[in-house]
């Protein structure tokens, strides 16, 4: 499965919970994810043609490798639906770019690279603070060397029974 028919599914049913019942994101998450009022004002002046007139780069080009996956970053994925659900306005302007002018990846490559002022900070707090829990991890699951090694030499100590100079000579 790929990300985009995950992100399509989710979004599906983070509308039918909220049409059911009523579900906001918590502050701090929004602001974990970079979702200020600035961003969402910003937000709110795009249109189809911000979109359309988007220059992307070719992705028919010989840099890039076919089997290099093009998904966005679960960072990127969180804050998407986040902008999704608080602005309606996103939500149908994807609707009506989407596939008809717009591969959905293509859609969130625009609209990363026009948000990237208003979000780089926190993006790149949320990948500061992966990878210190990645070494926290790290450092606790890391067994203690001197502790093993001296367990061997006490062990290779008691099972050594070979014959000492004074014994050999009695």
């Amino acid at each position: 499965m790929d990300v985009y028919s995950w992100f399509r599914r989710s979004l599906s049913r983070t509308t039918k919970t909220t049409t059911t019942t009523t579900v906001t994101a918590q502050p701090d998450d929004e602001l974990l994810y970079g979702v200020t009022d600035q961003l969402l004002d910003f937000i709110k002046s795009f249109s189809i043609d911000t979109f359309r007139n988007f220059s992307l780069p070719d992705e028919d080009d010989g840099d890039t490798p076919e089997n290099v996956r093009k998904d966005l970053s679960d960072w990127q994925q969180r804050h998407a639906l986040l902008v999704l659900s608080k602005l309606k306005e996103l939500s149908q302007l994807r609707f009506k770019l989407c596939p008809r002018f717009l591969k959905d990846h293509q859609f969130w490559t625009i609209y990363f690279a026009l948000v990237k002022g208003f979000v780089a900070k926190y993006e790149l707090h949320a990948i500061q603070l992966d990878k210190l829990k990645q070494m926290r991890l790290e450092s606790e699951n890391t067994p203690d060397v001197a502790a093993c090694e001296v367990e061997m030499s006490e062990a290779k100590k008691t099972t050594d029974v070979s014959p000492t100079i004074s014994e050999e000579h009695n």
